[in-house]
């Protein structure tokens, strides 16, 4: 391990190569031993390798620390200067972003806004991102916060390949493209049939980004009674495959397509790859067909949707969908082509099979063979055989479901049952043989071997204590052809006394796992201070190649040089009578024009360019009293629009320091 800083380089030489050589000839101290005689605990652990230099013995001995304590510091610490391995995409929850986290070192380098407007950035503030926002509306609605869950990384050949990320919201069944060589949020689509989504992945090369329902209701929003009845008869499920087009990063909605599925409440689902590539898993919860009658003195939501020894996992065959749309037979409801339950029945679509009650995570193995299912409620992990799936719909002779849907028997499905605790929810992969699935209940991560197509040699091998309910799991790669293994964040859905205390909410904790060594190790805490990741993906950050800066005038909501973007020596402002138009340029440290005039009852159209050819010489720009914040890269053109409606002297300026005057990059905004 490199390291530059004069001060620990006696100790890193003593324990940075040989950390592991460290804990092999030691234990990690218990509590008591922890405190007064911490020196000598270290000191202990590391007499097989030498001393410690006398600063780095102090600071272990003063901050307590064990010798697994300093294994950890030097697996997550980035030499200054140096920058992390992976990158992370979680989303951001109830906040509606997505937060970009560097690993190992679990620093939160930026947060990319989605689904929720943000100041800083200026995202919902410029007429372009605005304009991307309300292409979210639910009908004439403008929707002003979103629930993001599940991030997906456009892939090529089933493997991560560092284009695109898309993340959807579940509150409002939207999905989101972000463009990760501007690692900006291009375009939102609004699900034209479903209300509430959960499921979310893509197809190995992208073709397709599958979103699923979440909570039954009728296509298209529309009302219909809650009755048993009702629900059995209106009440609907969606899978949705959003076809995309790399070539201009845009969702195409003419050329996707959706299958309709019974009111199971479906939840997560997966792609398959390799061998299984086109199809898609999707779980299910509720094959009760129930919702909560407790407001009339019946079963609460929770008790009515879980009553069953077991719920659906529906297998989907995408490829022979995409052709039955090819062909023309099917009809459009909202302008999304709809293929009906029915149609899917008959024509080798849609498959159901049983699995463990109130499952969440469906998983599909890195060679495409076997999908990990994780019930919420079943102390396994089961595990299908796509090649059983297989056989089974080659053999026929299906019994059907109430909605005429052919049920493939769990035997015929089933490969193995893996009993690893007590909550199992979602399941990664390291590319070493071995998948790790997280427990909610027991608050823990087990690591399991994949077995033999027999049946054979699937049994769990390691079991690792995370404090608090552990909810999904990222792996490097772990959701492709390609796992990296080495690390994998527990993104935890509690997190009491983990932290400072700062008020009744709790921050949220990502913790890191070691997975280089045959025993599961705790490497870092990372405290989250906005609401719960739900999930997220890690990428080998070498594939990324994101822009250092933008063509000058450029604009984000085309991803073009806007024609009409401010040109040197063209500043000024133009009066229309009942509209001004301001063309503004910003280098350091001026606005140009420096003061803007305009009469009350004006509408203004505003665009400024930033045009430092410095990497990142920003530049934000706010106008009091007139809700405008804006923060500009260089090249970057925005423009926002409003109306003068309220005479005053409201002034402008630089929200980012850039540059020695930069309380001097101010102007005036005049309105007579």
């Amino acid at each position: 391990m490199a390291d530059s800083h004069p001060g620990r380089k006696s100790f890193i030489a003593t324990v940075g190569i040989g950390a592991s050589a460290l804990l092999a000839g030691c234990s990690t101290p218990k509590a008591e031993q922890v405190g007064s005689s911490a020196a000598q605990a270290v000191a202990d652990a590391t007499a097989s390798v030498g001393s410690l230099s006398g600063d780095a013995q102090a600071i272990v001995a003063s901050r307590k620390m064990s010798p697994a304590d300093v294994t950890a510091a030097l697996k997550t610490f980035v030499p200054l200067g140096k920058h992390d391995e992976y990158l992370m995409f979680a989303s951001g929850g109830g906040s509606g972003q997505v937060l970009v986290l560097g690993v190992p070192s679990m620093r939160i380098l930026k947060v990319i806004p989605v689904f929720t407007a943000d100041s800083y950035t200026g995202w919902g503030f410029s007429d372009g991102s605005k304009s991307c926002l309300n292409d979210g509306c639910v009908g004439e609605k403008v929707i002003t916060h979103g629930d993001t869950h599940h991030p997906a990384l456009s892939e090529t050949d089933g493997d991560y390949d560092g284009q695109f990320l898309f993340i959807n919201d579940k509150v409002n069944a939207r999905v989101a493209v972000i463009d990760l060589a501007r690692f900006e949020t291009t375009q939102i689509v609004k699900n034209p049939l479903m209300i509430s989504d959960h499921g979310h992945a893509v197809t190995p090369n992208t073709e397709y980004l599958l979103e699923t329902t979440q909570y039954a209701a009728p296509l298209g929003w529309g009302y219909v009674p809650l009755t048993p009845e009702d629900y059995k008869k209106h009440y609907r499920g969606v899978a949705t495959y959003w076809k995309f087009s790399r070539s201009n990063g845009r969702i195409d909605q003419e050329r996707s397509f959706a299958v309709e599925l019974p009111p199971y409440c479906q939840d997560l689902a997966d792609n398959g790859k390799l061998v299984s590539d086109g199809w898609s898993f999707v779980n299910s919860f509720n094959s009760e067909l129930a919702f909560g009658t407790n407001y009339k003195g019946g079963l609460p939501a929770e008790a009515a949707l879980s009553q069953n020894a077991a719920d659906w996992l529906h297998i989907i065959n995408w490829k022979a969908a995409e052709k039955l749309v090819a062909s023309g037979a099917v009809q459009k409801k909202n302008g999304l082509s709809l293929i009906t339950i029915a149609q899917a029945a008959q024509n080798g679509i849609l498959f159901l099979t049983p699995e463990p009650k109130s499952p969440h995570g469906v998983d599909v193995s890195p060679d495409g063979k076997y999908i990990a299912v994780g019930g919420k409620l079943d102390p396994h992990v089961q595990i299908f055989s796509f090649e059983r799936i297989q056989a089974a719909i080659k053999r026929g002779g299906f019994k059907h479901d109430s909605y005429g849907i052919p049920v493939i028997p769990l035997g015929s499905a089933r490969i193995a049952q893996i009993p690893i605790g007590l909550g199992p929810l979602h399941t990664q992969f390291d590319g070493h043989g071995y998948g790790y699935t997280s427990l909610y209940l027991d608050s823990a991560v087990a690591k399991w071997k994949i077995g033999n197509a027999d049946g054979t040699g699937w049994e769990m091998v390691d079991k690792l204590p995370l404090q608090y309910n552990t909810g999904h799991l990222a792996a490097a790669h772990g959701d492709t052809v390609k796992p990296r293994g080495k690390y994998l964040v527990a993104l935890n859905k509690w997190s009491i006394d983990r932290f400072q205390p700062v008020g009744p909410l709790f921050p949220r904790n990502l913790q890191l796992v070691d997975l280089d060594s045959p025993k599961m190790t705790h490497l870092y805490d990372g405290a989250i201070g906005m609401a719960e990741p739900h999930y997220g993906q890690i990428i080998d950050a070498s594939l990324l190649k994101p822009l250092a800066q933008f063509p000058v005038g450029f604009d984000s909501r085309t991803g073009k040089v806007n024609p009409d973007a401010p040109k040197p020596g063209t500043e000024g402002v133009t009066d229309h009578g009942d509209h001004i138009v301001v063309q503004m340029s910003q280098t350091r440290s001026h606005f140009m024009p420096d003061v803007v005039h305009a009469k009350a009852g004006q509408r203004v159209t505003w665009r400024l360019v930033n045009y430092e050819s410095t990497t990142n010489a920003m530049h934000g720009f706010v106008l009091a009293g007139h809700n405008v914040s804006l923060t500009l890269e260089p090249g970057k053109m925005e423009e926002f629009s409003f109306v003068a409606d309220r005479p005053g002297v409201y002034p402008y300026y630089c929200t980012d320091f850039c540059s020695a005057l930069h309380l001097e990059m101010m102007g005036y905004f005049l309105v007579s």
